[in-house]
């Protein structure tokens, strides 16, 4: 199957327009058009219906569009083996994280790696859906739990748990609780149960609501958890890592607390040589090296 037609035809599926894959290929869109054509009669089936608004693809171009973004996405990652110098760091690199991890513990040290090497472009992607490390939707994940898939090369990275925090102005105004019955004067502040989140921070909520608590804010991200406490709205249900990021807030109900929750680094076997890769593991696993004498063990 040629392949020169195959690009254009992924182009054009990508855009769901001939004169938009043309433009991206550098084609007229007669040419693109001549090419569809030639692929549709060398496998003797239509590969897009024809509408006024656009394309859409039929089955069996379903089909094909699958194989030939499998087929992008493993020359992708040739390309970034092949760009990788023998002395330099440099290039894109694909990060995954969950949106707290990612905008409260991982940006905030960021700087330290531009630092060392400016010439790195990274896609920090925060979502709580888990990307797909083999089929190249990122180069590297940060996750709260160990990956799977058994072509992944992973390394836990420390342990973390899910505590009870406010400001001090919250706890100023409406008292510290001592125990459990002490929260029917307060507002409690936690990741809605049905928003993915870490087993273990699910179970600490299911067992907090199960208490007479009134007022409750719920928030589909730590992040979000985050700034509801730091703007005094109650008391937040937020990973022990921010002990160093907001080292002014107040731990509440110091024997509260989740089971531990593993953090791992995960990347696909076959960026094993990546310099990228390899300059991202070795700074991660400083950081949390010096996270783990500083707070971890206090």
């Amino acid at each position: 199957m040629d392949w020169d037609k195959l690009r254009i035809f992924h182009a054009v599926a990508d855009a769901g327009s001939l004169t938009h894959a043309g433009d991206t290929l550098h084609l007229s869109q007669s040419a693109v058009s001549r090419q569809i054509r030639a692929l549709e009669e060398s496998l003797n089936v239509t590969l897009f219906h024809r509408h006024a608004r656009g394309l859409i693809l039929t089955e069996q171009g379903e089909l094909l569009f699958d194989a030939t973004s499998a087929m992008a996405k493993r020359l992708d990652a040739a390309a970034a083996r092949i760009r990788d110098s023998e002395d330099e760091v440099f290039g894109e690199l694909r990060v995954t994280s969950t949106i707290g991890l990612g905008t409260m513990w991982l940006a905030p040290r960021l700087t330290r790696l531009y630092q060392k090497y400016p010439a790195l472009k990274i896609d920090l992607m925060l979502e709580e859906r888990v990307l797909d490390l083999p089929m190249r939707e990122a180069d590297v994940a940060i996750r709260m739990k160990e990956p799977s898939q058994a072509d992944l090369i992973r390394k836990r990275l420390m342990t973390i748990r899910m505590q009870l925090y406010a400001s001090p102005d919250y706890l100023e105004k409406h008292g510290t609780p001592l125990n459990m019955a002490d929260f029917n004067q307060h507002r409690l502040i936690c990741q809605h149960a049905g928003t993915p989140q870490v087993s273990a921070g699910a179970s600490l909520v299911a067992e907090l609501m199960s208490h007479d608590i009134p007022s409750t804010l719920t928030v589909n991200n730590y992040f979000g958890v985050m700034q509801a406490v730091l703007n005094h709205l109650g008391i937040g249900v937020l990973p022990n890592y921010l002990a160093e990021e907001f080292p002014h807030l107040v731990r509440v109900l110091p024997d509260v607390s989740s089971n531990d929750v593993p953090v791992f680094l995960a990347y696909p076997e076959e960026l094993r040589h990546s310099k990228r890769v390899a300059a991202f593991r070795d700074f991660i696993t400083e950081e949390i090296i010096t996270y783990r004498k500083k707070y971890q063990n206090s």
